[in-house]
């Protein structure tokens, strides 16, 4: 008896791979130096590090490498990750030096969206907005201060912003409000929540924000 033949399978095209990111080989000693700032959780550095790496290592490294090796990490998503989060700033002995500059953690954000949107078909401007709301309300600065601030030439990316500082500015207001009732209720905490209908938990958390923020 004849077989039928069965077409063949016609083969999948293999989905195009993400090139790795260029890494100096200086990055690998830096890292064995200074493992808190450049190990596999880097720190955000502070400002002048280079001139700080040149008079630590200046026998050990090329001044020339030494500036290639910074910018490739510094411009890394996981540096930028790092910035973007919030994290301060810090030294080569690994203490705080100073906060990062609120456009510097809102342009971190931007970057990462961006590349992390190239690589996905998932719309991630609801995330970036909560982290862009979070990093405006950790700033201190006023809403207007803040859009002024990080106004960039995107204007999609503007707009997620504005977004996001209307939904920061609604949630502190709310917070403010809920404050200054608790304040004049007289009841104890677990009382006044119930009447809001917020848990115990929700509403410590609410006022905390607030007081904070006074």
């Amino acid at each position: 008896m004849t077989q039928t033949s069965r077409p063949a399978r016609r083969s999948r095209p293999a989905k195009p791979q993400t090139p790795a990111a260029p890494r100096h080989p200086l990055l690998e000693q830096l890292a064995a130096w200074h493992p808190a700032l450049f190990g596999e959780e880097p720190r955000p550095l502070k400002r002048g590090i280079y001139e700080d790496l040149l008079a630590a290592h200046g026998d050990a490294v090329k001044a020339e490498d030494l500036k290639a090796a910074l910018a490739l990490h510094t411009r890394s998503t996981r540096y930028l990750n790092a910035v973007g989060s919030g994290q301060p700033r810090r030294g080569l002995d690994g203490q705080v030096v100073e906060a990062v500059a609120p456009d510097q953690r809102h342009h971190a954000l931007l970057e990462v969206h961006r590349r992390r949107q190239q690589r996905s078909s998932e719309d991630l401007r609801p995330q970036l907005q909560q982290r862009i709301a979070r990093a405006f309300e950790q700033s201190g600065l006023g809403r207007e201060a803040y859009a002024v601030l990080v106004r960039g030439r995107d204007e999609a990316l503007n707009a997620v912003t504005e977004a996001a500082l209307d939904e920061a500015s609604a949630r502190i207001a709310r917070e403010a409000a809920l404050l200054r009732a608790f304040e004049a209720s007289g009841q104890d905490l677990a009382a006044f929540a119930s009447g809001y209908g917020l848990a115990e938990d929700e509403a410590r958390r609410m006022l905390e924000r607030a007081r904070q923020r006074r």
